[in-house]
């Protein structure tokens, strides 16, 4: 589940994920030139992590689940990647 909180120029992002979906999730994105962020797990077990962004921008991302596998967001349009996979895509 994506959260968009926008006001003014920018954007309060809020990544989520259930907690069945593994026992660690990182996120990547094309706003931190596809560094590693480690989404927290909240005490329900979902994962979860905040990004303000800029608005006006598109950002193409994807979830890695228990250090491997690349996966989309449900939530978004899914596109191809020049490494022959998907990357989700958010338009703020």
């Amino acid at each position: 589940m994506i959260k968009v909180t926008q006001k003014e120029s920018k954007s309060w992002v809020t990544f989520t994920l259930p907690a069945e979906t593994g026992t660690s999730v990182e996120i990547c994105g094309s706003w931190n030139e596809w560094q590693k962020e480690t989404l927290k797990p909240k005490k329900n077990g979902e994962f979860s992590i905040t990004k303000v962004l800029p608005n006006g921008e598109n950002y193409e991302f994807g979830y890695i689940i228990d250090g491997s596998g690349w996966v989309c967001d449900g939530d978004t349009e899914c596109i191809d990647s020049p490494f022959d996979s998907k990357n989700s895509l958010l338009a703020l």
